[in-house]
């Protein structure tokens, strides 16, 4: 297992498989981009998100109501989510649904840098339920879609270096493992930095072969053909996890020279922005979107995944330079919208321009995202108004990344996850919650009173999910990620490995 080190802070209803930084700020942080056996890039879909930049305007007629659940705002993690973060052929446990489907963790053995925590007010802390009184669930659990994000953190482990038959043991052996645990779905990184782990007409060739970026269509192998029929030999459905606008977050890297960010670049377009370090396709360029929208449309033709996935990384910023002149140029054409409105109708466009790629190919594939859990920040730091989207059923799912406890003061698990589900009724949209395996054991800073929670419980996982059935429109649930779940003892100290197990031992027993 490769060592990560991340600089940590939790926001009590911040989650984001890899947290943002704060306001005015590149959201996806210093992640370290320099590949070596020690040292690795952040997960693209980590947990805790930063604190919300406030917005006083309202972005949709739903935008107060859905709010509401995370009006005590603390800062989120530093970590980035892994994302952050679906074959056509849906095994029987899950083929008859209609739809399919956090902040990077920091383990306990991992450094961390002390906080200050900001004086606030804590919302009303809730009573956490008792793990003996579990309520029967009304889900028929046959439908309900049980993930596992397989970031490109578990893909630098089971991909560099390797060779076609090395890598289609390594993934073989995880999607064994994941459908003797129970679940029926993984949801694999296939995209996590505008490259790619197949060959492609559009993007480079991945870093995670060996360590340097490629020429666009130049894989040594395709591993994404290799996923798709370990995890259908498995029984297993298979979503492709894209991080959309991300090209990197540090300079570390170097792109390569046909890389279309490089190109658009060189160019002076508008399409790519570079603010410090960071790089990421600009998600108000028209041409930035075709990019996407035809990189997405690529894989549902050649490949039979049961579905497309984004994570939390949307806006990179709030800094009103990253897009300035483009956003004068809409004002100037008689554009109304104020800057953040207009930066939230350009993701929802590129939303809607997904959907209909990916059912013009494949009905039957899903496409859904992984918003944070503190709507406040999706929308006023990554300008993606959730409800909006909903309402326009443009997507199959949404998987808020709830990452918090029952006992979070902040964004306690029960009222924010009741505030999702709000927003999907009497549409066609399910609610899938994101859950943390990584946090087992670690004293949740952000969470107030709630903070030791992680560290008491032993059935906190099986108590979210049984919880989460309830909702009237519940469609599954997705744990974040696959080493701090099954490679828990290189990703934890030895002091925490019989809570973890003891935790997956309970919510085997409600699976």
């Amino acid at each position: 297992m490769l060592a990560l080190s991340l600089v940590f802070s939790m926001a009590a209803c911040g989650s984001g498989k890899e947290p943002p930084e704060q306001s005015g700020s590149i959201v996806s942080g210093s992640e370290v981009l320099i590949f070596s056996s020690s040292q690795e890039e952040k997960p693209s879909h980590p947990p805790e998100s930063p604190e919300a930049v406030p917005e006083t305007e309202s972005s949709s007629s739903k935008e107060n109501e859905n709010s509401s659940s995370s009006s005590s705002q603390q800062p989120a993690s530093s970590s980035e989510q892994e994302s952050s973060s679906s074959s056509s052929q849906a095994p029987s446990s899950s083929s008859s649904q209609a739809s399919s489907a956090a902040s990077r963790p920091v383990s306990s053995s991992e450094s961390q840098e002390e906080k200050e925590e900001p004086e606030e007010e804590w919302e009303e802390e809730q009573e956490e339920p008792e793990s003996q009184s579990r309520p029967s669930s009304p889900v028929d659990t046959g439908d309900e879609v049980r993930a596992m994000w397989i970031s490109y953190l578990e893909l630098g482990t089971m991909l560099t270096g390797k060779s076609r038959s090395q890598f289609a043991a390594n993934i073989r052996e995880a999607c064994e493992t994941c459908a003797d645990f129970g679940l029926n779905t993984i949801i694999l990184q296939v995209r996590p930095y505008g490259d790619a782990i197949y060959p492609s007409d559009y993007f480079p060739g991945s870093y995670l072969f060996d360590g340097k970026e490629k020429g666009v269509g130049e894989v040594p192998f395709d591993a994404l053909e290799v996923a798709v029929e370990e995890a259908h030999a498995a029984g297993l459905r298979l979503e492709a996890w894209i991080n959309p606008y991300r090209v990197r977050t540090s300079s570390a890297r170097a792109l390569s020279s046909d890389n279309p960010a490089a190109i658009w670049l060189d160019e002076g377009s508008d399409a790519v922005v570079k603010m410090g370090e960071v790089i990421s396709y600009n998600p108000g360029s028209e041409e930035a979107q075709d990019l996407i929208v035809d990189g997405v449309r690529e894989i549902v033709e050649n490949y039979q995944v049961d579905g497309i996935h984004f994570d939390d990384y949307f806006y990179p910023t709030t800094d009103t330079a990253f897009d300035s002149e483009m956003y004068s140029d809409y004002k100037s054409g008689g554009g109304t919208q104020s800057l953040a409105a207009w930066r939230r109708s350009n993701v929802t466009q590129l939303v809607e321009k997904v959907y209909s790629a990916v059912k013009s190919v494949d009905s039957s594939a899903t496409f859904g995202i992984s918003p944070q859990g503190n709507n406040s920040n999706n929308l006023n730091s990554q300008y993606v108004d959730v409800a909006e989207i909903i309402s326009l059923e443009i997507v199959d799912y949404v998987c808020p990344q709830m990452y918090f406890g029952f006992k979070n003061s902040g964004c306690p698990y029960q009222s924010t996850i009741e505030s999702f589900n709000k927003m999907a009724k009497g549409t066609s949209v399910k609610i899938y919650v994101g859950l943390a395996t990584y946090k087992f054991g670690n004293v949740d800073t952000w969470a107030g009173s709630g903070k030791n929670e992680w560290v008491d419980s032993t059935d906190l996982l099986a108590r979210q999910v049984e919880a989460a059935r309830e909702l009237s429109e519940y469609g599954g649930f997705v744990l974040y990620r696959y080493d701090s779940t099954f490679n828990y003892k290189s990703f934890y100290s030895s002091g925490v490995w019989d809570q973890v197990e003891t935790e997956l031992d309970n919510l085997r027993d409600v699976l």
